[in-house]
């Protein structure tokens, strides 16, 4: 029982009947003007609902109304785009204004029978509307009175589901709006990924770098190498804390443009950082690495860096051999260093396959692993 009465209890009911009595002021008002003409309101809608703004509305009041507090309601707030969202918005007031006029007529009528089914109960005649005026009074008609009440009840909340499928079925998302909603979220879970390797390449490089040239000052005991250790250590530091404002900018202002990320242009500072470590880097750049379009230089950059953080990690300070090469519509990237030791099996870490999913995205390819006695990342990356 308490079940069967719960919709009684939920505002929701209300504000659906609400939105089905709305278009009834239109009608209402019509009425007044001229009554021989009932069907006018409902010609006028054909023409108003072909315009692109009144979808918006409808959809706002629809989610107001009949999905109030539902995170995603199947609605749509855009305007329409296409004949087919204008037809649909007709065919949706059309449908508005007779479900409006059932619920209206339903009301007026259901209540008007439980009052005059209680009028007859206490001795009263009938006054002929709804029932009819021959109905001879009776105490027993009273026992009647709920059932247009639990009618009523029936016809509210019926209609009120009804509506919301049909505001769902003729106001939800079009296949453009559903594709362009699927762009944006693919896009935000993107990004999300984006910032995680962000986070993990900068930060990880930045503690590298201090961890490996701390051990080193410990080691050497010499102040002057220590000096240069710290120093080390604070650019380090400083370049890391940009890129962690950086990314925490990023998450506070989802719209903010990219181009503010380092490139290859910028790889020089990662080169000095890792010579201040003490590895020995060998360098060589070919090509206009300038002219690399901004993603590709990007991603490129971020590459290089979990290289060399990776040398720098598991190798400590050895000697490095960087070479980019820029040409033939391909940015290739390799660092190479010698493997102290046993060879280890292929890296499984998410440094270097955050390397391979970074090459992937852009449509190259991206290969980590022992090679000759050495242990290489070789990256090969798309410029078009």
């Amino acid at each position: 029982m308490v079940r069967f009465l719960r919709p009684l209890l939920r505002g929701t009911t209300y504000t659906r009947l609400l939105h089905l009595w709305v278009p009834m002021l239109i009608v209402s008002l019509w009425l007044f003007i001229d009554m021989s003409t009932p069907w006018v309101p409902a010609l006028f809608l054909v023409p108003v609902g072909l315009l692109p703004a009144v979808r918006r509305g409808e959809g706002v009041q629809a989610r107001l109304l009949l999905t109030p507090g539902e995170a995603e309601p199947g609605i749509s707030e855009a305007p329409s785009a296409t004949w087919r969202d204008r037809l649909r918005t007709v065919l949706w007031l059309e449908l508005r204004m007779l479900l409006g006029a059932a619920a209206m007529f339903s009301t007026v009528w259901l209540l008007s029978t439980g009052f005059e089914l209680a009028r007859c109960g206490w001795g009263h005649a009938p006054s002929g509307l709804p029932l009819p005026d021959r109905l001879p009074s009776h105490r027993a008609w009273a026992l009647l009175t709920p059932l247009p009440l639990l009618a009523l009840y029936g016809v509210i909340v019926g209609l009120g589901e009804l509506v919301t499928a049909c505001a769902r079925r003729l106001l939800g998302p079009s296949a453009s709006e559903r594709l362009a909603a699927l762009e944006e979220r693919t896009e935000q879970l993107l990004e999300r990924t984006r910032i995680a390797r962000e986070l993990h390449d900068s930060i990880g490089h930045a503690l590298t770098v201090a961890v490996v040239q701390a051990g080193a000052a410990r080691a050497a005991g010499d102040p002057e190498f220590t000096d240069r250790a710290l120093d080390a250590i604070e650019e380090t530091g400083r370049a890391a804390l940009e890129d962690l404002e950086r990314v925490l900018g990023v998450l506070r202002e989802a719209e903010r443009p990219v181009s503010a990320r380092p490139t290859l242009a910028d790889a020089g500072r990662l080169l000095e950082s890792a010579r201040a470590s003490g590895a020995t880097v060998d360098a060589e750049v070919t090509g206009p690495v300038a002219a690399v379009p901004g993603p590709v230089s990007r991603e490129g950059y971020r590459i290089l860096q979990e290289a060399l953080t990776n040398v720098l990690r598991h190798a400590g300070a050895v000697p490095v051999r960087v070479r980019v090469t820029v040409g033939d519509g391909t940015l290739a990237m390799e660092v190479r260093n010698a493997l102290p030791g046993a060879i280890p099996g292929p890296g499984r870490g998410s440094g270097l396959r955050g390397i391979r999913e970074r090459a992937a995205l852009l449509g190259g390819d991206a290969r980590t692993g022992p090679h000759q006695g050495d242990w290489q990342v070789h990256a090969e990356l798309p410029l078009h």
